[in-house]
């Protein structure tokens, strides 16, 4: 995520779940969990073309693609 973050220039907020039991118990077998714009797109992998197609559809609000 770092990398593509340099590439193309997003805002990426991390957020470690360690003694949060809440999110914990939400997020523990799905990690790492991406979301953009609040929406759950990816889990356990993030597939770097797939992640360009999802943002750049965010960005220009248009309708996004399925992976």
């Amino acid at each position: 995520m770092r990398a593509l973050r340099e590439e193309l220039e997003f805002e990426l907020e991390e957020i470690a779940i360690d003694g949060s039991p809440e999110l914990e118990a939400r997020y523990r077998e799905l990690i790492p969990v991406v979301e953009i714009d609040g929406e759950q797109v990816f889990t356990y992998y993030v597939h770097e073309d797939a992640f360009r197609r999802r943002l750049g559809a965010a960005q220009t609000g248009s309708v996004r693609p399925s992976l």
